[in-house]
């Protein structure tokens, strides 16, 4: 069994400045425990996403905790399937129009979240998606991992003999090392995973930095459209 309350406050990620530091609320401005639930607040959705609930028992709720900054709590139970994800309690932002990652200005975020629980087994990370049109379908996945607890880890293409993902590449950016790791997930064509090698449970930075690097590093398709930026946590 596993139980935990994630709590998150996220700006800017977006393509413009990004705000100052975040601070926790006090008051719930919306909730919600259906298995897709939603709530929209500004340029941003905050999404319950229960999508693989059916491989454990257990629940997720999560609460609006402030829309400016955004700020919310996740809070999930959870037993069996100790190897499939249950969940991804997350936000995407909205306010800016797909382009080509070759024409990307940068793109700043400041995120600050923490866990409270037992035996929990999570990524947090921020998602991104691309696709070779404005408004075509996800065809390549980005993650940027800020923490991988209790074990969790990324997709590969390659595990060494103690059954770990072998990384391809190493980099650092605003001051967190981050493993590069690629594989299938068997819906879109490749899922990249930057894999902090420590938590880092307040970054600002600039998510482009991880575009570029693919673009540079890794033969990755510039003329790619960036379609989709969110964040969130993966129990």
């Amino acid at each position: 069994m596993w139980k935990s309350t994630f709590c998150a406050a996220i700006l800017g990620a977006g393509l413009s400045h990004a705000s100052p530091s975040a601070t926790h609320p006090k008051r719930a401005l919306a909730s919600s425990c259906a298995q897709y639930g939603s709530t929209t607040s500004g340029a941003y959705t905050l999404y319950n996403d229960l999508w693989g609930e059916s491989s454990g028992t257990g629940s997720q709720c999560y609460t609006l905790d402030s829309a400016s900054p955004l700020a919310w709590t996740s809070t999930w139970s959870w037993s069996g399937g100790p190897n499939s994800v249950k969940s991804y309690g997350n936000v995407v932002y909205s306010g800016y129009t797909p382009a080509k990652l070759s024409t990307l200005p940068s793109i700043p975020t400041q995120w600050s979240w923490a866990y409270t629980g037992s035996s929990i087994v999570a990524d947090v990370s921020y998602d991104l998606f691309t696709s070779s049109t404005a408004t075509g379908s996800n065809e390549y996945e980005i993650m940027v991992w800020l923490a991988a607890l209790g074990g969790a880890g990324p997709i590969a293409s390659s595990y060494g003999a103690d059954g770990r993902p072998v990384p391809v590449s190493q980099m650092t950016a605003d001051g967190v090392t981050f493993n590069l790791y690629a594989g299938s997930n068997g819906v879109q064509k490749q899922t990249y995973s930057f894999v902090a090698t420590a938590p880092a449970q307040s970054w600002s930075g600039d998510l482009n930095v991880f575009l570029t690097y693919l673009v540079k590093n890794q033969n990755f398709d510039a003329s790619q459209y960036l379609v989709s930026i969110g964040a969130g946590t993966e129990a």
